[in-house]
């Protein structure tokens, strides 16, 4: 019994020095498709040497980027990754048994479905993250679920410039084996990362109208960590669980002091 046919998409800024390990990772994909909006590290080559389609697009955004890098694919069903991301061989096989043609009710297999359910729309990755050289295994590290592999035809990438998530139109299955995620290039890295990141959310909670709140401000941080450092055991992650989840704490702060900024400079009009 065939499966169907699935595309490797992946969106690219100066990939070069991942780019190689994550293609290699998917052998099994019909189609591996480079979506780049401006690599100045080689990264366009590098993909058309590793026999990826490549692709220019100047930059939308993190979900509208996606959102067009999924359209261009060739085939329906879309496994999406980033550049700094990888299949285990767990997850390669389980990727291949979920693609195969579905048993009448093959819908029944999903967490709350039954006989009648439609096949999975999406399924979620189980992630996890390497961070200050360790591979977590719990806290906000492990697992890490993530909606990757899907069907365009019902589903696909939210328009959030930021956070971008899968909307569907149909189930989420969950699958087995890790996708494992270089989560940082040293802290430097992760903490300018974190630093964009935290711009763009401030951005579209000012853009919404969504007003700044000290309470908020204060609460989400120790949330996050009774959350995911207490409950879900963050602590046995050593010292790189905690620097991962004082730096989520931190930049739960950071987006409400960011958005409190852009209304002290930008005052709204709204009544």
């Amino acid at each position: 019994m065939s499966r169907q046919p699935y595309s490797l998409v992946i969106v690219t800024l100066n990939a070069a020095p991942l780019l190689r390990d994550c293609i290699a990772s998917a052998p099994d994909a019909d189609e591996a498709l480079v979506v780049d909006c401006g690599s100045t590290d080689g990264t366009q080559a590098l993909a058309q040497a590793l026999g990826a389609r490549v692709l220019h697009q100047d930059w939308l955004g993190y979900g509208p980027q996606k959102r067009f890098a999924a359209l261009q694919a060739r085939h329906d069903w879309v496994l999406s990754l980033d550049a700094d991301e990888r299949l285990t061989p767990e997850l390669r096989a389980s990727i291949e048994s979920a693609l195969l043609p579905s048993p009448p009710g093959g819908g029944a297999g999903v967490e709350g479905a039954t006989a009648q359910s439609p096949p999975p729309a999406a399924y979620a990755l189980p992630r996890r993250n390497r961070f200050m050289g360790r591979w977590l295994r719990h806290g906000e590290g492990y697992p890490d679920w993530c909606v990757r592999l899907f069907d365009r035809t019902r589903a696909n990438w939210s328009a959030d410039p930021v956070h971008e998530k899968l909307e569907t139109a149909g189930p989420v299955a969950r699958l087995t084996g890790d996708l494992l995620h270089e989560s940082e290039q040293g802290l430097a890295d992760y903490l300018a990362k974190q630093n964009r990141y935290t711009d763009l959310q401030a951005a579209r909670m000012y853009a919404a109208g969504q007003r700044f709140s000290m309470l908020k401000m204060l609460l989400s941080p120790l949330a996050r960590f009774v959350k995911f450092y207490l409950l879900r055991r963050g602590f046995l992650d050593g010292a790189p669980g905690l620097v991962h989840i004082a730096l989520g704490c931190l930049t739960s702060f950071l987006k409400y002091a960011k958005l409190r900024e852009l209304q002290a400079r930008r005052p709204s009009n709204r009544s």
